[in-house]
């Protein structure tokens, strides 16, 4: 088995790009360890091997325990690792951007510190959400007025499809028990839902903390993003779970999730999706991927007061940077 210290990191060319990885896998009560460049899960019924390239998030349930190691391999492959709470309720994430490059993250900031394109990306955020609305010149209050009657609608148009019975919305912090099966399931979701924005943005480099929408929050991007696809995917899920009886409901849930994303192919989209709110090009004028100045760009700049940026690894002295 080879060490951390023996290996050397992989270049972003050398990653599988997030659009090509499964979505998630959800592991429980078993021991996570490294074989080389694969994972390995071992429990009561033995060892399974699991590559840890093809990987876009690993949720790890109660029961679980993870080496020194593993964590190492995961991120070297920029996966994102998520601990996930009793029935799925919390997580915690860490992982590896894909990319050397902080152009995109740049774009984040530049649309974020500026109240103006800041509103103008949560406008299009929520045309992205409910196609045929007219988002402009709507308030931040117009916004989540419509958003919280097009969620409603959701719900109600979930229930009559899957004759489920279904009263409000009703999370109970801390008692993920408390709740109908239909709640759990929409719980149950979000929670999925999250790990999976989560990996993409982390791997395209983005900040978790810089929302539109969302705000004050160490995740409030990455709720940002999950919210995108909520009454598209995650609703529709959790209540075909809660469709099929009282019991098991997150594990349901996360089955049919995992399945909807994987024929959706979100981790794609997802990442177009940021890509295209961020208003950031990463391919020349033929469409290609560009040469060296995209999310593939692996070099590090001086930056002036002129705004130019200067080659590294230099020493300037006292002869002019400009």
């Amino acid at each position: 088995m080879s060490t951390v210290g023996k290996r050397s990191l992989s270049s972003p060319r050398e990653l599988t790009r997030v659009g090509d990885r499964t979505s998630f896998l959800y592991l429980e009560r078993c021991t996570v360890h490294r074989d080389d460049n694969a994972l390995t899960a071992t429990d009561a019924d033995g060892v399974t091997h699991i590559p840890s390239a093809t990987i876009g998030t690993l949720l790890l349930g109660p029961g679980t325990r993870v080496t020194h190691q593993a964590m190492a391999l995961l991120g070297e492959s920029g996966a994102a690792v998520i601990w996930v709470g009793e029935q799925g309720v919390r997580f915690y994430s860490g992982g590896r951007a894909l990319t050397r490059s902080s152009s995109l993250l740049e774009a984040q900031a530049t649309a974020w510190a500026n109240r103006r394109t800041r509103v103008e990306v949560a406008r299009e955020m929520y045309r992205m959400r409910f196609p045929g609305e007219d988002t402009t010149g709507c308030s931040r209050d117009d916004l989540l007025r419509m958003e919280g009657r097009r969620v409603k609608e959701c719900y109600r148009r979930e229930a009559e499809r899957t004759g489920v019975r279904w009263v409000r919305r009703d999370y109970h912090h801390g008692d993920f028990a408390a709740g109908d099966a239909p709640n759990q399931g929409v719980t149950a979701a979000a929670q999925c839902m999250y790990g999976v924005a989560h990996a993409v943005v982390a791997a395209l480099g983005c900040s978790p903390g810089l929302g539109f929408v969302h705000s004050g929050h160490e995740r409030s991007f990455v709720l940002d993003i999950a919210d995108l696809y909520k009454t598209e995917i995650g609703i529709p899920a959790a209540f075909d779970a809660a469709a099929a009886g009282d019991e098991d409901v997150p594990t349901r849930t996360r089955r049919a999730l995992r399945d909807r994303i994987n024929k959706a192919g979100l981790l794609e989209r997802c990442a177009d999706d940021i890509k295209r709110l961020l208003r950031y090009e990463d391919s020349a004028p033929d469409g290609k991927p560009s040469d060296g100045d995209g999310l593939d760009a692996d070099r590090v700049g001086l930056q002036t007061d002129r705004g130019q940026l200067l080659v590294s690894g230099r020493n300037y002295g006292d002869e002019p940077v400009w």
